[in-house]
């Protein structure tokens, strides 16, 4: 449960802290014309969808296993976390457009102080929500929480961009502001697409990493009434994994030893952080040298 409080309590910081940068920023965007700003209160929009389908989705996913969903409903972090990249896919395009065009069409750029302010405040903000939700996110590996703090990291760089425009800006160099506008739009849909193929992999049930894998392997190869092991499987259960594996061991063993030492592995391979249930099937083999004797 604390999992879902700690990203609960970061979903709605970053719900709050982006209402306040949005209202900044729409206002000091429009009276100064400038395009980076405007474009950064789109992401602040998209920031804020985001932290409220981050909040909806870390609820629906902490709901216990029942009849039925018997294996929980952990896969809602990655359906929300989908949705969230489509967002910013419409963002960034709608940023891009905007950006693009204020390059080949003048327009009245008003350079304002407030635009520092604005871009200073927000990057001060940006990185103390970067700092609380890169922890949350790496204590107990949530996806949701994870895209959140990176988007927290990027804006703190984009809008560092925007700063640098608008220093240009005071000088009258207002071609600057168009460029990073651009250059947002563009961070904004290649973050998107990263998350959305990341989201993708896991609803289309793709299995562990290597590293894990050796992982739960290792643990096996640690019994050596174990000959053998085939058919391994695993199916990401939310943040987690489902194993299921057969192993091979000496057909001569009573049906209460060799399902003792499935019970077991069960229990050592359930012990790892990433692993949610763990099924192994037991067949027998010929020990042909016992047979001899």
């Amino acid at each position: 449960m604390e999992r879902y409080k700690s990203a609960n309590l970061v979903s709605v910081l970053g719900i709050v802290g982006n209402i306040f940068l949005l209202i900044i920023k729409t206002i000091v965007g429009i009276i100064s014309h400038s395009q980076a700003m405007v474009s950064d209160a789109l992401n602040s929009a998209g920031d804020i969808i985001s932290s409220l389908m981050t909040f909806i989705g870390n609820k629906i996913s902490s709901k216990e296993a029942d009849e039925d969903h018997n294996l929980g409903h952990g896969k809602a972090e990655y359906i929300f976390s989908m949705l969230i990249s489509i967002l910013m896919v419409f963002f960034s395009i709608s940023v891009l457009c905007s950006s693009i065009k204020s390059l080949f069409i003048e327009y009245d750029y008003n350079y304002s102080h407030y635009l520092l302010l604005v871009c200073i405040v927000t990057i001060i903000i940006k990185f103390i929500l970067y700092l609380i939700t890169s922890r949350v996110a790496k204590k107990y590996d949530n996806l949701l929480v994870a895209a959140n703090s990176k988007d927290h990291i990027y804006d703190c760089i984009l809008t560092s961009l925007n700063l640098v425009a608008s220093i240009f800006g005071a000088y009258g160099i207002t071609f600057i502001d168009g460029i990073v506008g651009s250059i947002v739009g563009a961070w904004i849909f290649a973050v998107a697409i990263k998350l959305f193929k990341e989201s993708f992999d896991v609803l289309m049930d793709k299995g562990m990493n290597d590293e894990l894998k050796n992982k739960v392997i290792k643990i096996v190869k640690n019994h050596p009434e174990i000959k053998n092991i085939n058919h391994f499987n695993s199916t990401p259960i939310g943040y987690r994994y489902q194993v299921s594996l057969t192993i091979f061991v000496d057909g001569n063993m009573t049906t209460f030893e060799s399902h003792n030492i499935a019970n077991n592995l069960e229990k050592e391979i359930s012990k790892l952080d990433e692993i949610y249930l763990t099924v192994i099937h037991v067949n027998p083999i010929n020990d042909k040298r016992k047979n001899k004797r």
